[in-house]
């Protein structure tokens, strides 16, 4: 569960709220052992959804780094290279 969740820290364009509630997501996720809560365990699960999300955030903006920001796409392409190496080229499928 938790592969899903990406370094958010010192990118350009900055993580957005999106990106950083679907980290929390895939944390309570992971620390709760359920990908889906009960009905009995919704109102948790999605109060600490939204205290993982706070917490994110006050943590990125509160961060200090002199390394220039990295660009998302670069990175993002730098991952699928790595990926082609470990699996193999994606079949792609056609029609």
């Amino acid at each position: 569960m938790c592969r899903n969740i990406r370094v958010l820290h010192n990118f350009e364009p900055p993580a957005t709220d999106d990106e950083i509630e679907a980290a929390a997501v895939q944390y309570v996720r992971k620390v709760s052992g359920a990908t889906r809560p009960s009905a009995a365990n919704q109102a948790a699960f999605d109060e600490a959804v939204r205290a993982v999300t706070a917490a994110t955030r006050t943590l990125l903006d509160s961060l200090v780094t002199t390394a220039p920001s990295k660009d998302r796409e670069v990175e993002a392409t730098k991952a699928r290279a790595r990926a082609a190496e470990r699996y193999g080229p994606r079949a792609t499928t056609s029609g």
